[in-house]
């Protein structure tokens, strides 16, 4: 199958183009400013179906929204007619097209172009007015505010809100491309005239002033380790898209490492339901723990080195043993009201992943010294 997109390089058509391949679609004809007319001309001749993604949106001069959005579409369409290729097409609009505007004006001609080239040549077509998109690829002031917000952000950039209140209507760029991938699949054909109802479940509607906060605790976290809620699908998909606007020489950031004549101790993420993992490193023959728990409960994990870890349940006298190495990795469970330690029997550091299911508070620390 041989697929023509249209804006290829742009935010939503790069993020298409990829994920298109990634599908194994393996002819997909990519169209952008830079194309020829000879190209053009080429793949509308022998594609089987066109994904029409290029327009305007903030031009130099208004003129340009109606070459650019009405205009590339009827241009695109008379083409094919030429051609006598009658392949379905499906249009990214934008909910501005229901405006009076200079550029929903030039979305909707845009629509109303591709309806009747259905009707005309009795033909699929797909017509979705979309919200704000966002995602990994988009250009900061230009494609969304949530591009904008990222970019900033993660260079200690000012960001600029006039009404933290104003509620904007966004869509997930991943979100988006799956449902281009499951009409390009299924085939399925609406009655003529009818727009493609994007999944009301995958718009989300936030107040500019929230989305702001959120990216600011992404930047934050690197400082307090707190993981975001990934529960919340809207967080997790706006992590994601900061994520993608890290510079370069910025992927990476320091974590604060507590040392001592025993080894290290390094905490690593935090999260306000999932406790906190750290990394602990014991230098040979060194005993660490001592200690026991009312409530706080822990999961260790071997990763390197080799060491046993001893129990003894507070009020008995019995010493429950479990030699652990990073050649054979399993997790042992710290229950409470059993005092422990890890001891390093080996001639290299031990190194234990150490998940707690809370985050130690200092003020209670839920930790009574007393050895195995």
């Amino acid at each position: 199958m041989k697929i023509l997109v249209t804006g290829a390089g742009g935010f939503l058509g790069k993020n298409l183009v990829c994920n298109l391949k990634n599908a194994g679609y393996d002819e997909v004809f990519s169209y952008d400013i830079s194309s020829t007319e000879e190209e053009f001309n080429t793949y509308t001749g022998q594609c089987d179906f066109v994904f029409h993604l290029a327009g305007v949106n903030r031009p130099k001069d208004p003129r340009e929204f109606v070459t650019g959005n009405a205009g590339l579409t009827e241009k695109l369409i008379s083409r094919l007619k030429e051609c006598g290729n009658k392949v379905p097409i499906l249009l990214s609009s934008s909910i501005q097209a229901g405006l009076n505007n200079d550029y929903g004006k030039s979305k909707r001609e845009a629509e109303e172009l591709v309806f009747s080239y259905g009707r005309d040549e009795d033909v699929p077509v797909y017509v979705y007015r979309f919200p704000n998109l966002f995602g990994k690829w988009s250009r900061p002031n230009y494609n969304t505010v949530i591009a904008t917000f990222c970019h900033n952000i993660a260079r200690d950039l000012p960001i600029r809100i006039d009404d933290r209140e104003h509620v904007v209507s966004l869509a997930y760029v991943d979100d988006v491309i799956g449902q281009f991938l499951r009409i390009l699949k299924t085939g399925i054909r609406l009655p003529a005239g009818e727009f493609v109802t994007f999944p009301p479940n995958l718009i989300y509607e936030r107040k500019l002033g929230y989305i702001a906060d959120t990216i600011l605790s992404f930047k934050k976290s690197r400082e307090d380790l707190m993981v975001p809620d990934m529960r919340d699908e809207f967080v997790s998909k706006l992590y994601s898209t900061y994520l993608s606007f890290l510079p370069e020489e910025g992927f990476s950031y320091p974590l604060k490492k507590n040392s001592d004549q025993r080894g290290s101790f390094t905490e690593f993420l935090k999260s306000t339901d999932r406790g906190q993992v750290s990394i602990n490193v014991s230098h040979p023959g060194i005993t660490k723990g001592q200690h026991w728990h009312n409530s706080k409960n822990e999961k260790f994990l071997v990763v390197s080195g080799r060491g046993r870890i001893e129990f003894r349940k507070i009020g008995t006298e019995e010493v429950i043993t479990y030699h652990v190495s990073g050649d054979n990795p399993e997790v042992v469970d710290i229950p409470t009201g059993y005092t422990h330690n890890i001891i390093n029997e080996g001639d290299t550091d031990l190194v234990t992943v150490m998940w707690a299911n809370e985050i130690f508070d200092p003020e209670h620390p839920d930790t009574f010294y007393e050895t195995v």
